[in-house]
């Protein structure tokens, strides 16, 4: 014996209003995380100078905290392995080109060892600084 409802009506529409809930809910959720993806693991206070905006490239980042911390692409590790790891990124990279995030608080040297390790991979590299305002 099967069942049959009072209507024998079909139903000839989809309601979309549930699909649109999950997708405005889901762009907003990506809106809120996708900052926190961008930033690096450490705080780096830059140095302001006057520059020109970058080309986007697919740059291998140094970054230097004002601790001594050095980082390669926001994964944070000692300054003993920065030339290693930057030989392995070399071979993969197409752009050959290193940004240095040097804290303003950071010791000079720092830097120069960072611009240093660039110039023996064979690297391009550029000193990362926020615009003067």
């Amino acid at each position: 014996m099967a069942m049959q409802s009072d209507s024998e009506e079909e139903i000839n529409s989809i309601n979309v209003t549930p699909l649109v809930d999950v997708c405005l809910v889901l762009v907003i959720i990506f809106m809120v995380t996708a900052p926190m993806m961008v930033q690096p693991n450490m705080a780096v206070v830059l140095p302001k100078a006057s520059t020109k905006e970058g080309e986007n490239k697919e740059n291998i980042t140094i970054s230097i905290s004002d601790k001594g911390e050095w980082a390669i692409n926001q994964d944070i590790i000692g300054k003993e392995k920065v030339a290693e790891r930057l030989l392995k990124l070399m071979k993969k990279s197409k752009d050959k080109y290193i940004v240095i995030r040097a804290d303003k608080a950071a010791a000079w040297g720092s830097a120069e060892e960072a611009m240093s390790m660039a110039k023996k991979v064979g690297a391009k590299y550029a000193l990362a600084t926020e615009q003067k305002r």
